[in-house]
């Protein structure tokens, strides 16, 4: 555990969600003076903060306050880029992140998984298998509860496994995970980072600080990850699903194998594996590199593997309906992970698109869409984009809600087939996160069940609907 102390010290903590609360809590709770920094309106749970002594500023982040702390803490939904916190910056105030801050009081282990997709999947399937194993693995970062909520209780016997964005990383210092992973890398996020090249950076963070001591599980398929990987110090051991390695963790017919100039060891046989896709076999792979280098047996990673059947909003098949399959993938946020989507599924897919626009190019979906004859419905602030990039090979329809969009894509569905939610998109223009994005999603298939749909009555309605415009 750090010296790491902020006894008296004047900290700020910009924005007030799940992360900024918890560093707030730690920090008071270490004897700092805090203030808590909201652009919003307000703060849940300020009563029982400003008992802690936490004092709330609500409407807007004041270049006084910031100007006049010892050190700020900035949550991962705040740029670095805000005037306020860069003016700061300039006058030589320190500016980290959460999970900094919370790295420097750990006393447990901890594995870092970032990546542009598959980071919650790869950090429950790695903490599962690390407590097959016998290890105390806990979960948090990005996914479950801030980091900084685990510091009271870890101990040196815990493997604290975190999901950390671009976000997180792009404020640390001294920040060294035991095991750093990561996943792939392709353009997200440039509605905050200036550049692809920027954001890879901000990914890169995750080895700037490990030693020889300390491992790095990298993926072999991106040569991305590989090029940000070549400054790393730690040993590397590299997974891969498409690339034939010689030795690593490797994605085959049978399952997943480690291999060695000794020869292959399967640690996963495939009948293990309960989730589909087989950019999810990449993400176990990875947590099966990291099983191995823990000192986890292949009998416990595959305990772990069956019992795994996917995450909220991953590909979760939330109801079929008459043969036709309503599947949430909310947390496709990137062009990568919805084609990723697209491709688990067969002709005839309608898959409902859009959001908040964070980067990439949506033409790169159309050869997935075209070649399955699929559909797409486009909602949010970038339906127009879509429809621009899709339209010439793909037929585009749009949506003002979510109700809308899933009654639209019903009447598209053939039987048999499956409509998709894969929004290629962040959810903040229609919703409070991509959670309430799934949720509304669910909750538009439950009342288009409860309404008695069924494929033939949805065509019908449809085709009724094309009679009325071309009256």
């Amino acid at each position: 555990m750090s010296q790491f102390s902020v006894a008296d010290a004047r900290v700020v903590v910009v924005g007030a969600g799940r992360s900024g609360i918890a560093a707030a809590r730690l920090l008071a709770g270490r004897g700092a003076r805090v203030t808590l920094s909201e652009a919003g309106r307000e703060v849940a749970g300020s009563g029982l903060l400003a008992d802690q002594g936490i004092e709330i500023e609500v409407g807007g982040h004041r270049a006084d306050t910031l100007g006049a702390a010892d050190l700020i803490v900035s949550s991962p939904g705040v740029s670095p880029r805000l005037p306020e916190i860069a003016a700061a910056r300039r006058r030589g105030i320190p500016v980290i992140s959460e999970v900094e801050l919370a790295a420097r009081w750990l006393r447990g282990r901890l594995v870092a998984v970032t990546g542009t997709k598959g980071k919650s999947t790869t950090v429950v399937v790695t903490a599962r298998m690390l407590e097959a194993g016998g290890r105390h693995a806990v979960v948090g970062g990005n996914i479950g509860v801030a980091l900084s909520s685990q510091v009271e209780t870890s101990r040196p016997e815990v493997v604290h496994v975190v999901e950390v964005s671009s976000f997180q990383l792009e404020l640390t210092e001294t920040f060294r995970p035991w095991i750093a992973v990561c996943l792939n890398l392709s353009p997200d996020h440039l509605d905050r980072h200036a550049s692809f090249e920027e954001y890879a950076g901000a990914k890169a963070r995750v080895f700037a600080n490990q030693t020889p001591d300390d491992a790095m599980v990298i993926n072999a398929d991106d040569p991305d990850v590989l090029r940000i990987a070549r400054a790393g110090r730690a040993r590397a051991l590299r997974f891969a699903v498409e690339t034939r390695l010689a030795e690593g963790v490797q994605v085959t017919a049978g399952g997943i194998a480690q291999r060695s100039a000794g020869g292959e060891k399967c640690l996963v046989p495939m009948s293990a594996v309960r989730v589909p896709g087989r950019h999810l076999l990449g993400d176990i792979a990875a947590a099966a590199a990291v099983g191995t280098l823990a000192g986890v047996d292949a009998g416990a990673m595959t305990r772990a593997v069956q019992s795994f059947t996917g995450l909220e909003h991953t590909l979760e098949l939330v109801r079929e309906i008459d043969g036709v399959r309503f599947v949430n993938d909310s947390k496709a946020t990137n062009v990568v992970a919805a084609r990723a989507a697209v491709e688990c599924f067969g002709a005839g897919v309608v898959v409902i698109l859009g959001g908040r626009f964070k980067g990439g190019r949506f033409e790169d979906l159309r050869a997935a869409l075209a070649s399955r004859d699929a559909s797409v419905v486009a909602i949010g602030e970038a339906r127009r984009q879509v429809r621009r990039a899709l339209e010439a090979d793909v037929a585009v329809h749009e949506a003002g809600t979510m109700d809308e969009a899933v009654q639209s894509a019903a009447a598209l569905a053939r039987p048999g087939g499956a409509v998709l939610l894969a929004p290629a998109c962040a959810s903040l223009d229609m919703f409070r996160d991509y959670a309430a994005r799934g949720v509304a999603f669910r909750n538009a298939v439950a009342a288009l069940a409860a309404s008695g749909w069924s494929p033939e009555r949805g065509r019908g309605r449809e085709q009724a609907r094309d009679r009325g415009r071309e009256q």
